[in-house]
């Protein structure tokens, strides 16, 4: 058997779309299942689009989720160079080539041409494709006029018949050769377009399946024409759908979407991402939602990427992350929440132990400044936060359970154990007659200042300290005594 050999190509046009790395992940994976190699070519022949640093955003990212690329631009190989900028001499000699086999000619006409043409099929209400009258030119007359004058390579396509071809996902497609329109191949700058790059570099680099996206359904028999041409073997071919935002739009980093950088950005991790996109468009045999890199290349299959179109949910990516996180070594989370802590928490306290309470809660790294604000400075609260209808705390009720706390942890003395905490804010209610959660809500109400934290009223007072726990609760006290003098 050949072996698989697949071709991530993007261009360096800014950060990396889901989309992209959806299509990169799928190529490593077909690859990968089969022990092939996975290829990183860098397409930058459009130079209007190029972003500087681009390139490096591509390696990073490829790097950051563990798509390691066997041969590339940094890592070198058999095939290279694997910059398309770097490989235009061999353009300008393919196309010659193909001009040759009567697969391409060379087109004279002026933009003006061409516009006329196009206003023409407007006017009459038909798509456009461009006739060009510069293919009856003889070949001589042809190869006099390139001396001198500015041209492009354009494709020719025989009038008549059918292209065909089999693809892994979308089955077989067929498509009249009279609607084909004769694209450009070599612009006048001497650059190729992307229609004509691709094929030769996926033909000199052996690359056996081509992954892309379902948009080039429609133009893959002009590529298949092109390699008939040539006498080349023709790929095989992995049309996948695309990401929605929602049923009627594209995902698009134009129209406000995350890119996979904006979402790392905020708190997503690289291995959540790359875990939630595979899923989109591709489904396992089985009900398992969390897999690792290594089980991904084990069990896909081309045969279970979907035909229909796959909608971006940040809920569900949200959900993902959050599992990641959970199940993680407290170290590791440790690390990478500590820039996080940083943020909003600037007092002395034991940032490990805000750690411990935030994972277990915690599903985006960016909501860990908010959800711990409150360490640093009481905030300002509304007292209605202290009624709680399931756990029947009123003020006066509220009021009772603050003032047995203050006295309570006024006289204890070990602040050090958590567990000392934990026993005599539990002995409280037995001697109030109150349930717990009619002295840990109130508790935690007054040392928070808000309705949803991470960790509990016992774990929060041990990170603040006695003082900063009493200053708050005296707060608390406070406060509901003014609310029932006024009420």
């Amino acid at each position: 058997m050949t072996k698989i050999r697949t071709r991530f190509a993007p261009s360096p046009t800014g950060y990396m779309h889901i989309g992209n790395l959806r299509t990169a992940l799928f190529e490593y994976l077909i690859a990968k299942h089969e022990d092939g190699d996975f290829i990183l070519r860098i397409e930058d022949t459009d130079q209007e689009r190029f972003v500087e640093g681009a390139v490096d955003i591509i390696y990073d990212t490829l790097k950051s989720v563990g798509l390691h690329h066997d041969e590339g631009p940094d890592v070198g190989g058999d095939f290279g160079p694997y910059i398309q900028s770097e490989r235009l001499p061999m353009y300008k000699e393919y196309a010659d080539r193909l001009v040759e086999l009567g697969g391409a000619h060379y087109c004279f006409c002026k933009e003006e041409d061409i516009e006329k043409q196009r206003k023409e099929a407007e006017s009459l209400g038909i798509s456009f494709k461009y006739d060009d009258p510069c293919k009856h030119i003889s070949k001589e007359e042809a190869k006099q006029r390139i001396e001198n004058e500015s041209y492009v390579v354009r494709q020719t396509i025989q009038h008549g018949g059918e292209t065909y071809f089999d693809d892994e996902v979308y089955g077989r497609i067929e498509v009249d050769n009279n609607v084909l329109d004769e694209a450009i191949l070599m612009k006048s700058d001497g650059y190729p377009t992307y229609n004509f790059a691709n094929i030769v570099d996926d033909h000199q680099m052996n690359i056996t399946h081509v992954v892309r996206g379902n948009e080039y359904l429609s133009s893959t028999p002009k590529y298949n024409l092109i390699y008939k041409s040539f006498g080349w073997d023709i790929p095989t071919y992995v049309h996948v759908p695309p990401v929605m935002k929602d049923e009627q739009h594209k995902l698009s980093k134009r129209n406000g979407d995350a890119s996979f950088q904006d979402l790392v950005k905020k708190g997503y991790l690289p291995e959540a991402i790359l875990n939630y996109i595979a899923l989109l468009g591709w489904s396992p045999e089985t009900e398992q939602e969390i897999y690792t890199l290594e089980e991904l290349i084990k069990v896909f299959d081309i045969k279970r990427i979907s035909k229909s179109p796959a909608i971006f949910d940040i809920d569900k990516l949200t959900w993902m992350n959050g599992m990641y996180l959970r199940a993680m070594d407290i170290q590791k989370f440790y690390e990478l929440a500590k820039p996080y802590m940083e943020e909003s928490i600037h007092r002395p306290v034991d940032f490990m132990a805000v750690a411990k309470i935030l994972q277990p809660r915690t599903d985006v790294l960016a909501s860990i400044p908010e959800s711990v604000d409150f360490i640093d400075e009481l905030p300002e609260y509304d007292n209605a936060l202290y009624i709680h209808k399931k756990m029947k705390t009123t003020y006066e009720i509220a009021l009772k359970a603050l003032q047995a706390t203050q006295t309570a942890l006024t006289e204890l003395q070990d602040w050090t154990s958590e567990e000392t905490l934990h026993d005599v804010l539990l002995g409280l209610p037995k001697q109030l007659e109150m349930k717990n959660g009619q002295i840990l809500w109130p508790v935690r109400t007054a040392i928070t200042g808000k309705q949803f934290t991470p960790g509990g009223a016992i774990e929060i007072a041990h990170i603040l300290g006695k003082d900063e726990t009493l200053k708050r609760i005296a707060v608390g006290i406070e406060k509901l005594q003014k609310e029932l003098e006024t009420a």
